[in-house]
């Protein structure tokens, strides 16, 4: 599969996806109002930089809720970037009714369409990271975003989650699949046939160090992030397997007593 060909199945399951935004536009509407989406880790990690009301880029922002709840914790504005037109345009109509300072952009990343060092804090995750085939690249562009001082934070899917099958009674590792492979097709994605791309925890640190930040956390935790809506329940989400991974950077202050 080419590199476009690639590109253009993952728009086109993403799209698809991202129809239930609009197909559940009011319940996602009323989860904003009523809820918070970020997790524990995530608010308590993200507690001391939204206490400064931070502008925000949301990298891969899909439906926006994550927007919303980064404003009723402290940041003063938040720009998603997201290469669907379908949920940038219902995260939109989302934001405008709740009266919320947010707004949306359709691009691929990376190369978002943003002026340089625009941003206090990039936040990406939750299912982001997959859908970049070269993650030094976008780090790059994080740190272009981001302002001397300015936070990257991640919250994602630990790269070993391909591995572990949905199986009841115990965790197992899937036949099909490797931790050290660079991609595979998500049979579980609503949208089935996407091509997810694969990195190590490793490569996705040095990535983030490539690009000139300093790295000041990383945690992993046994809690994934989704689990299905029917209710499913796998022995691999029970506490004994790494599902969700943290990283906090930070861009270095520039000037003369800068780091190389």
């Amino acid at each position: 599969m080419t590199p476009d060909s690639q590109r253009n199945r993952n728009r086109s399951a993403w799209e698809a996806a991202s129809e239930k935004h609009v197909s559940e536009y009011q319940e996602h509407l009323a989860r904003a109002r009523n809820e918070c989406s970020l997790s524990a880790q995530e608010l308590d990690l993200l507690r001391p930089i939204l206490a400064h009301s931070p502008a925000v880029v949301h990298l891969q922002s899909g439906h926006g809720l994550d927007d919303i709840a980064l404003v009723d914790s402290g940041a003063r504005s938040v720009v998603g970037v997201d290469f669907s037109q379908v949920a940038a345009t219902a995260a939109q109509l989302r934001a405008d009714e709740l009266g919320a300072p947010c707004r949306y952009v359709v691009a691929e990343l990376p190369g978002a369409p943003l002026r340089d060092a625009c941003a206090d804090l990039v936040y990406t995750g939750k299912g982001a990271l997959i859908w970049l085939p070269d993650l030094r690249a976008w780090a790059a562009d994080v740190a272009r975003l981001l302002r001397p001082e300015g936070h990257l934070f991640v919250y994602e899917a630990h790269p070993a989650v391909p591995l572990w099958t949905w199986d009841e009674d115990k965790p197992r590792i899937r036949p099909d699949r490797g931790y050290f492979e660079r991609s595979h097709v998500n049979d579980t994605f609503p949208a089935h046939g996407a091509v997810e791309f694969q990195t190590t925890l490793a490569e996705v640190i040095n990535a983030v160090l490539s690009a000139d930040l300093e790295l000041e956390y990383v945690a992993e935790y046994p809690e994934p992030f989704w689990y299905p809506e029917d209710g499913h329940t796998a022995a691999a989400w029970a506490g004994r397997l790494p599902n969700t991974y943290a990283l906090i950077a930070r861009r270095r202050r520039l000037g003369p007593d800068a780091r190389r």
